[in-house]
């Protein structure tokens, strides 16, 4: 902003700069802090005023503030028309000729702020607003955020005294984070411990822990974050904009049902009970408002502070109507982590889907690949263990279920971190308490994967008894047939070709009873691990290729990647090295291409195996400590021992060579 640039830059150059944020993110302070910065360029002076867009004492009229304007500028009261629009008219002209700044701070909205603009010349406004004023026309924007945290601790630093804050590390972290990066409450906290030099820091780092009272010591004379939010608050609830008024609706409903995650226009449908367009429309609503965060497109958030504020909104809305907006919540949830799941697995069976009116015309994430889904559930998961507790605290052991089981694409990928585990095994204590049956199947169904995935083989075994038991109690043929071919995999993990190939021709029968294409894949790679195990390579590697022709180009990358791995080790077996190589090297950019940190391990294992049995022997070093460095970093211990034994036989290699081609260890 400057008065500079003449007729030449002035049809650009934009007339206001709009400061917008939340309440307390100091839009004043940096509007004031211009405002001086700027003060020569604008010789003829700069008019102040407080259009209190956000206050009790109501706002103050484009009408009197003309008047006040016209007369700093030298007008006489009897020349003030009485029209408001005459007075814009006449305000304008007086500026044409002059350099004034305008400081208009804390406007209402654009409507507010439009008839106390200049039309043009070399006059400019500086404007703070709670909105965003995007519809101001020839206006730039200037959003603030909360500071970051060097900024947090420089401005601590700067009120309290740096000794005093360095004393202190972990009672400074929890009191930067109580704060939120809100400069209001900053200086709060740091004139209270300003004015008190005996207070430890972790005096009041203890009384700003959050939902315990935080909000009124964040209140000192005329400084309160629980004021300013209101001031907000207030003027979207009591708007005469019903589109406002729903948004207040919102706002309370995030803040006490869902406030420490992100929402997105889909799952705040859910929670609304509105179509996914109208919920889009209330959360920019609030986004304008600076009510809620969007740090990224279609992802709303309440900031911490703000969520607390929200929580204690109860004036309106009754106890029934918040737990009928979290089941709907959790059911959203549920159904969106199947599309995943179904997404990244092509499974063979999906759980049975909620019945009831909270699940009819959800709007539900869709996927184009299984790496698109498993990032998604990656990113939800912090909401998906909450809900998972949410949905065992209302007694909803079939949310609850659900909610586990539908992390089974994410743990394709992710088993390694025992998130999975630690979710299944809750899900399964609330279903147990409430003799959920079908939940219990299920779970017991998942947990054994969970359990193979992991080399846990005897766990793994003991829980696809129990599921085979459960489901054909229920007469579930291809849950049967599902958890059959499970237990060939799990036989063949152990070494045992003989009862895999049983249990995978058994497999194979049950799903040609059922007419089950989608079987057909997985079945037929079950066949070629048996046959591979059996030391059949050419058998195998004819159906590797076979399964590889069925999925390339279905989007399942997890398992495309695990035949490729397969296939290449067979053709290791048959000597054929450029296309065993071409085919685990196809298989290593898919695993990272997804951040799949246990497959990587896996393809890494079979690649450092075919240089040694190829004689390759400084590729196979490098292979194999690679792959030890990420198995160690994961904690993936079946991998560690595996590569140390590589290694060991490498070592072994070099002291006593051999001609011709090692079998590798």
């Amino acid at each position: 902003m400057g008065a500079d640039g003449g007729a030449r830059n002035g049809a650009a150059r934009a007339r206001a700069v709009v400061i917008s944020g939340m309440g307390g993110v100091g839009k004043t302070a940096l509007a004031m802090h211009v405002a001086h910065r700027v003060r020569e360029a604008f010789p003829d002076g700069a008019l102040y005023a407080d259009l209190r867009g956000y206050g009790a004492g109501g706002a103050r009229t484009a009408h009197e503030l003309l008047a006040r304007f016209l007369s700093d500028l030298g007008v006489h009261q009897d020349a003030l028309p009485e029209d408001t629009d005459d007075r814009a008219l006449l305000f304008r002209s007086a500026l044409a000729e002059r350099r004034v700044l305008l400081v208009l701070d804390n406007a209402r909205n654009a409507a507010h702020v439009a008839p106390l603009l200049p039309a043009g010349g070399h006059s400019a406004a500086l404007i703070t607003s709670r909105q965003l004023l995007a519809d101001l026309p020839r206006s730039a924007r200037v959003p603030l955020s909360p500071l970051p945290e060097s900024d947090q601790y420089a401005l601590l630093a700067k009120l309290v005294g740096a000794e005093r804050v360095r004393s202190e590390p972990e009672a400074l972290a929890a009191i930067m984070a109580a704060c939120g990066g809100l400069p209001l409450a900053l200086h709060i906290v740091g004139g209270r411990l300003a004015s008190r030099p005996s207070w430890p820091l972790a005096l009041l780092a203890k009384r700003l822990t959050p939902h315990q009272g935080r909000l009124d010591t964040l209140a000192m004379g005329e400084f309160d974050v629980r004021r300013t939010f209101a001031m907000s608050y207030v003027a979207v609830r009591d708007s005469e904009q019903p589109l406002e008024r729903e948004a207040a609706r919102a706002f309370r409903l995030l803040g006490r049902v869902w406030p420490a995650h992100a929402v997105t226009p889909q799952s705040a449908a859910a929670l609304l009970d509105v179509t996914e367009a109208r919920a889009a429309v209330v959360l920019d609503v609030l986004a304008d408002a600076h009510l809620v965060l969007d740090p990224e497109p279609d992802r709303y958030l309440l900031h911490d502070l703000l969520g607390e504020y929200a929580a204690q909104r109860d004036e309106e809305d009754t106890e029934q109507e918040r737990t009928a907006a979290l089941i709907r919540l959790l059911s959203w949830y549920a159904a969106a982590l199947a599309a995943a799941t179904a997404a990244a697995t092509r499974e063979t069976q999906s759980p049975p889907p909620l019945d009831g009116e909270t699940v009819k015309n959800l709007s539900l994430p869709e996927f184009t690949d299984d790496e698109e889904a498993i990032r998604w559930t990656a990113r939800e998961l912090p909401a998906v263990r909450d809900a998972l507790t949410r949905a065992g605290e209302l007694g909803r052991s079939d949310l609850a279920w659900r909610i586990a089981v539908g992390l089974f694409g994410h743990a394709s990928t992710h088993w390694w971190t025992g998130e999975w585990d630690a979710c299944l095994e809750q899900a399964m204590d609330i279903a147990r308490r409430h003799d959920d049956r079908l939940g219990q199947a299920w779970l017991h169904r998942r947990t054994a994967v969970a359990h193979g995935m992991a080399f846990r083989n005897e766990a793994c075994l003991e829980h696809l008894r129990i599921a085979l038991d459960l489901f054909t109690e229920r007469a579930d043929l291809t849950a049967q047939a599902s958890i059959l071919g499970n237990m060939s995999a799990l036989y063949l993990q152990i070494g045992d070709s003989e009862q895999a190939l049983v249990h995978a021709e058994r497999s194979r029968d049950l799903y040609g009873e059922l007419r089950n294409s989608r079987g057909e894949a997985l079945i037929l790679s079950r066949i070629a691990d048996v046959r591979k195990t059996r030391g059949e390579p050419a058998l195998a590697a004819a159906d590797y290729r076979r399964v590889i022709e069925l999925i390339r180009g279905t989007g399942h990358g997890v398992f495309l990647a695990t035949a490729l791995t397969n296939y290449g080790d067979v053709l290791r077996l048959l000597g054929e090295r450029d296309e065993a190589f071409e085919a685990l090297a196809e298989a290593l950019a898919i695993r990272l291409r997804m951040d799949d940190h246990g497959g990587t391990a896996d393809c890494l294992v079979f690649t450092a195996r075919a240089h040694h049995h190829f004689g390759e022997w400084d590729a196979a070093r490098e292979t194999w400590e690679r792959c030890l460095e990420l198995a160690r970093r994961y904690n993936i211990a079946k991998r560690i021992d595996e590569c140390l034994e590589g290694l060991k036989a490498l070592a072994s290699q070099a002291l006593a060579p051999r001609p011709g081609r090692s079998p590798g260890p």
